[in-house]
């Protein structure tokens, strides 16, 4: 057990989690003042590994690049340099510290629950730029840093720790044993690495309880702390997930993610997840239940109820408090209304025990007041009095008690009625436990809507929405249309001489070509547009709010896209090219229906003419 705890010491003195040769003279190079982008590019192009994941990051879909980087000059030009180190830094600890030697530490689970971490608030990030996404990406995946420097410092005793507790116990026990906990350790090495403080002071947050207070770095402490939950939900089986998924969805409202959005992002980051595990050889196929608990439905038998006694007599209190330990409960005292109903809105007791005629507030007003309150609903309520008359009875029923004594108190009849009241206890603890449950159907019965609704709406080859989906989607924009008296532009694609691609290289092959084509329509369009697989090797792209010079441009670019991007792995006789027809609307002429058919005959114009163009129907 350690007194104190110096981290200079501990740096000097004990093993840590570090980087390699390389990349601690990239930290030292970022450091220097007169450092530039050449020297940097050049130190990283040194390690071929890392090259290949900074290239990989930096085209990564969440960082919205609008054209590929291919070189590390310019993907070190497009981070820049602090974020380079950083990311250059948890790669490298990645790579060297996959396993270790503290045998009740599951290092594969530490780094794919990390990544999903770093996966998730880089998804949230690249939306809501509450800081950079890539920076995002790095103090996600080192949050839980400290977990792995305890388990390289002192691995047989933090091997201990981690069998014999769990969460705020482990935190406790730690200190107990290191002088420090793991969150501690996090912020410590984060600072020694030289990260910037609005991370330092984001993480510290978002370990606590959140804050009132608006700010930029309020914001990224509960990005953090939400993309923690969603890296549980990541790693959790189907059936924790499903448990999970209600809490996610209500802390997702927090953060503008609400309905399909939630979805697609909860999809983003398991997608994205899973390939970075590939990019940097960590496994996400690892899968977590919950943890087990010990079953408390007979927890009042065993253990007794906690329970509240509320009298403004010392020796009442006294003698009713231990006849009450004795009997195997757990008992709290207070001496008026006030502080009790303090106590009961914080710690929310299952049975409280309380006399009529106090200070300040007494015992009918604090049974009024607890009624009113939720909290207060399913509480067992026994009122001790001195008078019995018929009218104050009712009163005190009135006020809603479950059940009363009089003075002087018998103690073999309150111990009776405790135990009448021990059974209502136990009977809505029951109903509350056949509650979650139902919540907890329901909540895989949303789920498996949500899915089969995707499904049903999605092309399962191309992964863009099918046929069904665009009809119904451009039913919602032509009244959006109406509406606003916008503009709205179709365009109708079909791959040219994709016909002779199948019947000379196989479906197979088209198959590659129609997901090729797919990606690149998906990168080139607008936020707003729409781009769906309409059938066959045709697609139809919905652009809201476009009138036809410029969904020509946008065609004119896709078009050109498509032709210049090739694939690489493909042996085709003929490059891919494609021919679009486009059609324009401005208010309800000439109707959705029509406007497809226009689009289609322009389309056919293109076909019939040259291929490989676009056509504005007129």
């Amino acid at each position: 057990m350690i007194a104190t705890f110096n981290f200079h010491e501990f740096k000097s003195g004990k093993p840590l989690p570090s980087p390699s040769g390389t990349v601690l003279s990239i930290i030292e190079l970022v450091k220097q003042q007169d450092s530039t982008l050449e020297q940097l590019a050049k130190m990283v192009q040194s390690d071929p590994a890392l090259s290949s994941k900074i290239l990989s990051l930096v085209n990564s879909a969440a960082l919205n690049s609008r054209r590929p980087v291919i070189n590390i000059m310019e993907a070190v030009q497009r981070l820049g340099m602090k974020s380079v180190s950083n990311i250059a830094l948890s790669l490298s600890l990645i790579s060297n510290n996959s396993k270790g030697q503290c045998q009740a530490f599951d290092y594969d689970l530490y780094w794919t629950k990390s990544l999903a971490t770093a996966v998730a608030i880089m998804v949230i990030s690249s939306q809501q730029r509450t800081v950079a996404a890539e920076e995002a990406f790095t103090i996600g995946l080192l949050s839980y840093i400290g977990e792995l420097a305890l388990a390289t410092a002192w691995p047989e005793e933090y091997s201990a720790c981690l069998q014999n507790t769990q969460d705020l116990e482990r935190l406790k026990q730690e200190h107990e044993l290191f002088a420090v906990d793991h969150r501690e350790l996090t912020i410590h090495l984060l600072k020694d690495w030289g990260f910037p403080d609005i991370f330092i002071e984001a993480l510290k947050i978002s370990f606590g309880e959140p804050v009132a207070e608006a700010s930029r770095t309020t914001r990224f402490a509960s990005q953090l702390n939400f993309s923690r939950q969603v890296s549980q939900y990541c790693i959790a089986n189907n059936k924790y997930r499903t448990e999970l998924f209600i809490d996610l969805e209500q802390q997702a409202l927090s953060h503008n993610l609400e309905g399909e959005a939630f979805t697609q992002f909860i999809n983003d980051t398991l997608h994205q997840w899973a390939d970075w595990g590939k990019l940097i050889d960590i496994k996400t196929d690892i899968r977590v239940a919950p943890l087990q608990k010990k079953d408390n439905s007979n927890k009042e038998q065993e253990t007794g109820l906690d329970i509240l006694l509320v009298d403004d007599d010392p020796n009442i209190l006294s003698s009713l408090n231990k006849q009450l330990t004795v009997a195997g409960h757990h008992v709290n005292t207070r001496q008026d209304g006030q502080s009790a109903l303090e106590y009961i809105l914080e710690h929310t007791p299952q049975l409280i025990i309380t006399d009529r005629r106090m200070q300040a507030m007494d015992g009918l007003e604090l049974c009024k007041t607890l009624r009113n309150l939720d909290i207060g609903k399913n509480l067992y309520l026994i009122l001790i009095t001195a008078t019995d008359t018929e009218s104050e009875i009712v009163e005190a029923f009135d006020a809603g008690i479950d059940d009363y004594l009089s003075k002087p108190v018998n103690h073999k009849i309150l111990l009776a009625r405790i135990r009448a009241g021990q059974r209502i206890a136990n009977l809505q603890q029951a109903l509350e436990k056949e509650k979650q449950e139902m919540q907890r159907a329901n909540a895989e019965l949303a789920v498996a809507n949500r899915r089969m609704n995707i499904i049903a709406n999605t092309d399962i080859l191309t992964n863009l929405p099918n046929r069904r989906y665009a009809l119904s989607r451009l039913t919602q924009e032509w009244e959006a249309n109406l509406r606003y008296h916008r503009s709205i532009s179709l365009l109708m694609l079909d791959l040219d001489h994709f016909k002779s691609i199948n019947d000379s290289l196989g479906h197979d092959v088209g198959d590659l070509v129609l997901i090729h084509v797919a990606k690149l329509m998906k990168a080139v369009i607008r936020a707003t547009d729409i781009a769906c697989r309409f059938g066959g090797e045709e697609f139809l792209i919905i652009a809201p709010n476009t009138e036809g010079k410029t969904a020509v441009l946008l065609a004119e670019r896709i078009r050109k896209t498509i032709q210049s991007h090739q694939p690489k792995k493909i042996k085709l006789t003929q490059p891919i090219t494609i021919s679009i027809g486009v059609a324009s609307s401005t208010g309800n002429k000439p109707g959705w229906n029509k406007l497809i058919k226009m689009a289609d005959t322009a389309l056919y114009k293109v076909k019939a003419r040259s291929r490989n163009a676009v056509e504005l129907a007129r």
